[in-house]
């Protein structure tokens, strides 16, 4: 199984880590799965050996009025059906912050839109000094980006 529950996954990193497998951790909300998500995983994958994604709880989606679209059961299966994607959680938090901190990943990846390290929301910059707590690095992926809240606000109409 592939989704699992948050300790569950904790759990199941501790034992991956030990045969000195490297663990890639992508996290996000993932609303609205597109080619742009896709090759993002595609591309993580490739700097390790597991690739595990975290979601953004709904109660912690902070994309506007309507968001999530797809709740979080849905997004977390949607991923988890991915070949590439070893497993997915439900965070708990609002932020990876602590999720970086109980998985402490080898590679934390995130999308080139955030190379410069800033974002309007200051969650990257609070989870880069997690990750620089916890021995990870951080990566980018370099692949085609769309933002699902475009997608959302001018292409779907409810």
């Amino acid at each position: 199984m592939k989704v699992l529950e948050f300790d569950a996954l904790a759990e199941k990193i501790k034992c991956l880590k030990g045969p000195g497998k490297k663990i890639i951790l992508c996290h996000g909300c993932f609303d609205l799965m597109h080619p742009g998500h896709i090759k993002y995983f595609q591309a993580a994958k490739k700097m390790g050996d597991i690739l595990v994604v975290t979601v953004t709880p709904d109660i912690y989606v902070d994309k506007g009025p309507g968001r999530p679209v797809f709740n979080q059961q849905l997004r977390s299966e949607s991923i988890a059906a991915l070949e590439c994607v070893d497993y997915v959680a439900i965070n708990k938090w609002p932020t990876a912050e602590e999720t970086i901190r109980l998985l402490k990943p080898d590679i934390y990846v995130k999308g080139q839109e955030f190379e410069g390290l800033k974002d309007k929301t200051g969650k990257l910059q609070k989870e880069l000094k997690v990750i620089q707590e916890v021995g990870a690095e951080i990566r980018f992926t370099h692949e085609i980006v769309f933002s699902s809240t475009d997608l959302i606000n001018n292409n779907l109409k409810r």
